[in-house]
């Protein structure tokens, strides 16, 4: 019986693959509805941003920036527009982030604001990877698939304005593809929670858990252990799992309902922004047609300003896709990039929680505590003459927490020490490091070889041979090479 039932399932997949057509024609509700839920949250993102004073205490008062490998130019034209402009240039940047989410939000001007939005967001996010978080390399890679679709068909100003023709119906990979990334953060998260860190030693929850023991009637549970293991499966089992819920119609309202919950809990506990309600607002993507449909027309008849869809006649007209070989091949580069950046940690050896290297852009979300105090040393190698540096001469309080634990931050500032003293007459500065990082409570230890000269190591995708390994004196020290 079991065998027949695989092989039942087997077929069904298989013959989904052979009849699936991309460019089948579909209701254009789902993608117009999308649009409109990313930009509203896009454009609450920005004033949250501004109303918080992120704008001066991350990118106008810091003295240096964490360039991202390949991207150093970003930050030096940011010095340099603020140099030009007096200081106002990263607020007229935010100015037309601002705008350009509400004109997608709309779909006012839409191609304009797309891309616009998705150049000024990324801009500000290269600046400085300190302040690198999943859900921003999330919103980078979707407002670049917005850039490329015509979502503003439906509902939208643009429509009003008869600037755009209206079309009720758009080919099958334009919603596909956003159900698609979705799914990859969700399942490399789900993923990345499969190792022994998390699922046998619930480790961190086991550590942050008991510091919300004061949240109103659930916290007192959060200082038992079990709570921690509980929520550890729980986490592994939602990520894994959801994706599955959520295009099966018939558990699609109770999984909606879960992530609804699952990201509620999250973002009370823990503090990761607005990735909850990121999170909440897209997955609706994933609902039926008509329940899109639905909510097109409500919204229709509550804004004004959007445009009065017309009737279904429009659902009948035949609508033509051109370049369909370039969009395949575009959309396998996609997926195939989306798939195998997140492996890319399987190339390094060693602990990944403990070396970060092949971590970032991989969905992993919140899997480790880690701690770290580095000291540097700058020499004069023609006098001998060394000191230590004072870390917040340069760095602000974040910047030096997060260059403290990672191991191509620490290469960056040392550069910039070498250069900073070279140009103050020191010759050939040589920089090390004294670096003690302690990781998932585990005793703090040496992270770094502090013999070796710095300011001669190079950044590159090879492996960081002065990064000490983590010594494996239990079995939860061996775990995978996956996740953070």
């Amino acid at each position: 019986m079991e065998t027949s039932n695989y092989g039942v399932m087997r077929s069904t997949a298989f013959r989904f693959i052979q009849q699936y057509n991309p460019f089948q024609a579909v209701s254009a509700a789902p993608l117009a509805m999308f649009r409109i839920l990313f930009g509203a949250v896009m454009a609450g993102g920005v004033v949250r941003f501004m109303i918080l004073g992120w704008i001066e205490e991350q990118y106008i008062k810091p003295k240096v920036h964490f360039a991202y490998w390949g991207f150093e130019w970003v930050p030096r034209v940011h010095d340099w527009l603020q140099a030009v402009s007096g200081g106002v240039s990263i607020y007229v940047v935010f100015g037309v982030m601002l705008l350009s989410a509400l004109g997608v939000m709309l779909g006012a001007w839409y191609r304009f604001s797309a891309v616009a939005y998705f150049l000024t967001f990324t801009f500000v996010e290269l600046i400085d990877k300190t302040y690198y978080l999943n859900h921003y390399y999330f919103v980078s890679v979707v407002a670049l698939l917005l850039c490329f679709v015509p979502a503003n068909c439906l509902c939208s100003v643009d429509c009003g304005r008869k600037t755009v023709q209206e079309q009720a119906m758009a080919p099958r990979w334009m919603i596909d593809v956003l159900k698609l990334q979705l799914a990859f953060v969700y399942v490399y998260a789900g993923l990345a929670k499969l190792h022994p860190e998390w699922i046998l030693n619930a480790m961190p929850l086991r550590i942050w858990l008991p510091a919300n023991d004061t949240v109103p009637i659930i916290g007192y549970f959060f200082r038992e252990e079990w709570v921690a293991y509980l929520f550890s499966w729980a986490g592994m089992i939602y990520d894994t799992t959801i994706v599955g819920f959520l295009l099966y119609p018939n558990t699609r309202i109770i999984a909606f309902l879960a992530v609804i919950v699952f990201h509620t809990l999250t973002g009370i506990l823990f503090q990761i922004g607005v990735f909850p309600v990121v999170m909440i607002a897209l997955t609706p993507i994933y609902f039926s047609e008509q329940f899109h449909k639905r909510c097109i027309h409500a919204l229709s008849k509550a804004l004004p300003l959007l445009n009065q869809p017309a009737t279904t006649s429009l659902e009948n007209v035949t609508v033509q896709f051109p370049r369909k070989t370039l969009v395949i091949w575009l959309l396998t580069l996609h997926c195939l990039v989306q798939i195998l950046v997140p492996w890319r940690c399987l190339l390094y050896e060693g602990n990944m929680f403990w070396t970060e290297e092949g971590y970032r852009f991989g969905w992993r979300v919140m899997l480790m505590e880690k701690a770290g105090t580095a000291t540097l040393y700058v020499r004069d190698t023609a006098s001998g003459r060394e000191g230590a540096v004072n870390n917040r001469e340069f760095l602000n309080i974040h910047q030096e927490k997060q260059m403290a634990m990672q191991p191509d931050m620490i290469l960056q500032f040392a550069h910039i020490l070498r250069d900073h003293y070279a140009a103050k007459g020191v010759i050939e500065p040589a920089v090390r490091a004294e670096v003690y990082v302690t990781l998932n409570a585990r005793p703090s230890r040496l992270y770094l070889d502090s013999s070796v000269n710095l300011a001669r190591e190079h950044e590159t995708f090879a492996q960081k041979t002065w990064v000490l390994p983590l010594e494996t004196s239990t079995n939860a020290d061996s775990t995978a090479r996956w996740g953070k």
